[in-house]
């Protein structure tokens, strides 16, 4: 399946310089790009994604699951990005389709404006200036039915609405809001969701093998197996914010981020707290091996633009050797690249700060460390708000070789909050965002 379709609207479309893929290697032996001042981080290359009518792409994939896109185009694939193989080849993710916040009677709502949207596996190339969708993958139940994007339980994830709030949507307990993408050695993908949290093992044909959750989450009717393989401190994941970002390490085993701190034991804890965690699962064990604590730098060193701590956020998590990871911290207009080791003394597992009745909670303590929490040493390996041409809500990195990171932006397939997303006909108002691949080169080795 090869759903192109190159129409674009100039008028909103940015020009993006574009560097050919045989000019790649020379620009990397050739040094800095023209204008990058000498050892710092520079971008070599960006390339943007066609307009795809996203009813085209989706009824191409499972025919009749969308009967009126409301004129939004394919995009949100930059969930996360990992290499496939070819050179200028990738595998990304979408998340769980177009979504925003209405406000009605004080109370913000969550809209799906295309709730027949079902994720999908998407495989790109880069073209010169140009993001080539190569295939698609539509992730669905063991029959071979969408699991939509819709949220799986009611009183624990948002009630869902048609685009302008005003239509209750129904729940489904398929649904999988998708961020992260791995590809296994035996051709099946590995992806993370925000809903359970979920680790997600897929087919390579995108039917979901099995859905690992949180012990007791008690997520019944799902048209494929669901095993409670979870540590149930994660029951405790914020609205939203559950798994984002997913690694492969050299031996297999997969390292999973949660995206902000735990609501542990409330909300405001969460919201004020710097330190999230990292699990270790093991594939062959089929169980987590290991957790680990992971403090953030403070809000207004990640982004000097920001002071809400709980814009804090882990989209990405990227292997690059023994137990050595590269983090990505990030608001939604700044994102740090921070390395850390895996270190077996750091593992929390078990312990107290896994038991939700602990007090103070691991995400209350004001400086773990100092608190006998032996939280993950990192090093940061560079500041990606100071690079110039590196677009907002970078969401997926990948490495491309030992100095060279390509990046993915999530463009929100184009939405914003508020009434004012769509026309008066129900039409979308696009943002102008471009879902856009970007090369970076590193002045270090990683």
């Amino acid at each position: 399946m090869s759903p192109h379709v190159d129409g674009r609207r100039p008028a909103r479309r940015t020009a993006a310089a574009g560097v050919p893929l045989a000019l790649i290697a020379a620009l990397i032996a050739a040094g800095p790009a023209m204008g990058a001042p000498s050892g710092e981080a520079h971008v070599v290359r960006t390339a943007t994604l066609a307009d795809i009518p996203l009813g085209t792409f989706s009824n191409r994939l499972l025919p009749g699951t969308v009967a009126d896109d409301r004129g939004v185009h394919l995009g949100g694939i930059g969930s996360d990005i990992y290499p496939a193989g070819g050179k200028g080849e990738f595998w990304t993710v979408t998340d769980r389709g177009p979504n925003g916040q209405i406000k009605v009677a004080g109370t913000k709502r969550r809209t799906f404006p295309v709730p027949g949207f079902d994720p999908a596996i998407v495989k790109i190339r880069v073209c010169g200036d140009k993001v080539k969708v190569l295939d698609a993958i539509p992730v669905t139940t063991s029959s071979g039915k969408p699991v939509t994007g819709l949220p799986d339980q009611q009183g624990r994830d948002e009630a869902p609405y048609d685009y302008n709030a005003l239509t209750a949507l129904s729940y489904n307990p398929n649904g999988l809001d998708t961020e992260g993408i791995v590809r296994a050695s035996d051709g099946t993908f590995w992806l993370v969701d925000e809903y359970g949290p979920s680790l997600v093992h897929v087919s390579a044909r995108g039917k979901v093998l099995t859905r690992y959750v949180p012990k007791g989450l008690n997520l019944t009717g799902t048209g494929y197996p669901v095993v409670e393989a979870l540590p149930s401190v994660l029951l405790h994941r914020k609205i939203n914010r559950g798994f984002e970002g997913l690694a492969q390490l050299p031996g297999g085993d997969l390292v999973l981020a949660v995206q902000s701190p735990l609501s542990l034991p409330d909300t405001s804890a969460g919201e004020s707290s710097r330190t999230t965690r990292l699990l270790r699962f093991s594939p062959k064990k089929k169980t987590v091996t290991a957790e680990y604590a992971y403090r953030f730098d403070p809000v207004d060193v990640v982004d000097p633009s920001e002071d809400d701590t709980s814009e804090l956020k882990i989209s990405s998590v990227v292997a690059v050797g023994g137990d050595r990871l590269l983090v990505e911290e990030r608001t939604d207009k700044a994102a740090r690249l921070q390395l850390v080791r895996l270190d077996r003394s750091s593992n929390i597992l078990g312990s107290p700060w896994d038991d939700d009745t602990t007090s103070p909670s691991l995400e209350q303590l004001d400086d773990p460390a100092a608190s006998g929490v032996p939280v993950l040493a990192k090093n940061l390996v560079v500041d990606l708000g100071t690079v110039a041409g590196v677009p907002g809500k970078i969401e997926g990195v990948a490495r491309v070789d030992h100095d060279t990171l390509v990046l993915i932006n999530d463009n929100d397939f184009g939405m914003t909050d508020g009434t004012r997303a769509f026309d008066a006909d129900g039409r979308l108002v696009d943002s102008g965002v471009e879902t856009t691949v970007s090369y970076v080169r590193l002045p270090h080795r990683l």
